[in-house]
C-alpha cells in the first residue's frame, strides 16, 4: 500500500528531499550555460548555486539515515529550505538577476517544490518524537 504525503516518515521526506536537491545540483552545475540561454539567469549564479546543493543534499541524506532526526538538523534543513525559496525569488524582485518569463517560471516552479517539500517535513516534524 502507497502512503499518502501525511504519513510519510520525516525521513523518507527528506530522503525525497535530498534526492531532488542532488538533482538540481547537477542540473545547475552540469548545464549551467545551456539553463542560463533558456532563462537569462547568470550562468556563474547558476553554477555556483548547483555546486552549493550537493554537500545540502549530503547533509539531508545523512539525517535522513538516522533513527531519530535531531531537532537543530531538522530545523537546519527547514530554515536552509526557507531561505532557498526566499533568495530565488529576492534576487529578481531586488533586480539583482533579470530572467525572462521562462527564468521567473523556473525560479517560481523550483521554489513552490522546495515549498512543498519543506511544508511535509515541518508536517513530518510535528508527528513525531525528535531526540535532541
Amino acid at each position: 500500500m502507497i502512503k499518502s504525503a501525511s504519513q510519510l516518515t520525516l525521513q523518507s521526506i527528506l530522503k525525497l528531499d535530498a534526492v531532488t536537491c542532488a538533482a538540481m545540483g547537477a542540473l545547475l552545475a552540469l548545464a549551467s550555460a545551456p539553463v542560463a540561454a533558456l532563462t537569462q539567469i547568470g550562468a556563474p549564479l547558476l553554477f555556483w548555486a548547483g555546486l552549493f546543493l550537493f554537500p545540502v543534499a549530503g547533509f539531508m541524506f545523512a539525517c535522513a539515515q538516522m533513527r531519530r532526526v535531531p531537532m537543530w538538523a531538522t530545523g537546519l534543513v527547514v530554515v536552509g529550505n526557507g531561505l532557498w525559496v526566499l533568495v530565488s525569488l529576492a534576487l529578481p524582485l531586488a533586480g539583482l538577476i533579470a530572467p525572462n518569463a521562462l527564468g521567473w517560471l523556473f525560479l517560481v516552479g523550483q521554489a513552490v517544490v522546495v515549498l512543498m517539500i519543506t511544508a511535509q517535513e515541518w508536517r513530518a516534524v510535528q508527528r513525531q518524537p525528535l531526540a535532541t
